[in-house]
């Protein structure tokens, strides 16, 4: 069973995209049809999350069926954008039809998540410049998956890309801060990607209207110099925040 951290992404990739995908189980606590299981072959096997497009409930702000789209676009520009966010993601065809398939991440259960969010960490901080750039409606705690290895992922990404400004996180703690320089330079090298190779790969996941807003988000955010601050316009945590 492949458990290693340092896997090489392309045995991960190859056993995700042409292994076999058992289910095993659901997380009853979902809003969506989200299922267990398992995928791989006869070298690799692996632990993942299965959203079924068929599963997904209709959402007011959000068109059905592009749920598990945008769940890949996350991990797209997570990847691309090097974020390194989001566990490995991709859209396949399963015993439920097409739907978002993602990597599961154990994580460490020694740590009080209560107290864990609330930290100034840089791996908490790179997701919420992350948040803010996808346009994230609902980072919850559960939302945030740190393992044993001591990095800390993100899981959930499905009501994101919004055109309006949405962001509803726990995680503002750097609300209004400078950004760093690096963290400008990877916006700026965003921007680069979003106008050529991830623009083009996004293309078929988003709306050309979403596309233009996310551009103009990470030149807004560029523009600021430092993190969004909540709105007074709307809730700016998500409920509940667990």
């Amino acid at each position: 069973m492949g458990t290693d951290a340092d896997l090489d992404l392309s045995r991960v990739e190859s056993a995700f995209t042409h292994g076999e995908l058992k289910i095993t189980g659901r997380l009853v606590d979902a809003s969506n049809a989200t299922l267990l299981a398992t995928v791989g072959d006869a070298q690799y096997e692996f632990v993942c999350i299965y959203k079924p497009i068929a599963g997904e409930r209709p959402l007011w702000d959000f068109s059905t069926g592009t749920l598990a789209y945008r769940e890949y676009a996350a991990y797209l520009l997570s990847s691309i954008g090097n974020f390194d966010v989001v566990p490995f993601t991709l859209l396949r065809d399963g015993p439920y039809g097409e739907g978002m398939v993602q990597r599961w991440v154990d994580i460490d259960e020694s740590l009080d998540m209560v107290e864990f969010f609330q930290r100034d960490d840089p791996a908490l901080r790179n997701i919420a410049l992350f948040d803010s750039v996808i346009n994230n409606t609902d980072r919850k705690i559960g939302h945030l998956l740190p393992d044993y290895y001591g990095r800390v992922f993100g899981c959930d990404h499905g009501v994101t890309f919004h055109t309006e400004d949405k962001l509803r996180t726990v995680l503002w703690q750097w609300a209004g801060l400078p950004l760093t320089q690096s963290e400008i330079s990877r916006l700026q090298e965003l921007k680069r990607v979003l106008a050529g190779s991830l623009g083009e790969q996004l293309q078929p996941l988003l709306s050309a209207e979403e596309l233009v807003a996310l551009d103009s988000r990470v030149s807004h955010i560029l523009t600021s110099g430092s993190f969004p601050i909540p709105s007074d316009q709307w809730p700016s945590v998500p409920w509940p925040p667990f």
